[in-house]
């Protein structure tokens, strides 16, 4: 799994973000391993962030949102869809502070709704943090090739690609190429707590996708 996760340089954006997040920890008294246990996130992870060394993915930022009490909105505004209908050329858009990342709404936030989904576009040589959580989560490729991680295996996928994957099982996704890549994520966003996702038994993704050389 350690080839995923890469450091991400300081950038004011990112020194926001963590800021935010660490003043909104101290005022609710929470510790780092408080927040790391209920979000299933790890305490250097979420240091890392407050001091602006790393950038999170939305999904573990979500996490880390709600063992906060807030929702993700508190430290990026997404925007709401008026309806289940989005145009591709009128897509709303968004980033999470300090992060290359560009994500574009698809799905409609309404009551009730519980799947996420978004148009993920990812730069050369970025690299995802290594996550796990309650729930599942489906990948296709769009655009270029994506390295995605889940347990201890690797799936090297092209354009037209998927992989449908239980989050529970450590994952993370990265881009080795010097093209940019699209992928269309759906999944869940209501994660669950650390000690939710231990009592969960995972099974190796023995037969989903064929490697590629």
């Amino acid at each position: 799994m350690s080839n995923c996760a890469t450091p991400k340089p300081t950038t004011s954006t990112a020194a926001e973000l963590g800021t935010r997040m660490r003043a909104l920890r101290h005022r609710m008294s929470m510790t780092l391993h408080q927040v790391a246990a209920a979000s299933g996130v790890s305490v250097g992870y979420i240091s890392q962030v407050e001091r602006g060394n790393a950038t999170p993915t939305l999904g573990t930022l979500n996490q880390i949102a709600q063992a906060l009490d807030v929702d993700t909105g508190y430290f990026v505004r997404t925007p709401c869809a008026v309806d289940s209908l989005t145009r591709g050329g009128a897509r709303p858009k968004f980033a999470v502070p300090g992060s290359p990342i560009e994500y574009e709404q698809i799905g409609a936030e309404r009551a009730g709704h519980e799947l996420t989904s978004f148009v993920i576009n990812v730069p050369p040589g970025y690299a995802s943090e290594v996550v796990h959580h309650i729930g599942e989560e489906i990948i296709y490729i769009l655009e270029g090739e994506i390295s995605q991680m889940v347990g201890e295996r690797e799936y090297l996928m092209g354009v037209g690609d998927s992989l449908h994957y239980l989050g529970a099982t450590p994952h993370c996704w990265s881009n080795k190429t010097d093209k940019p890549a699209r992928i269309l994520w759906v999944g869940r966003m209501q994660y669950g707590k650390s000690s939710e996702i231990e009592s969960i038994q995972i099974d190796p993704p023995h037969d989903m996708l064929p490697l590629r050389g």
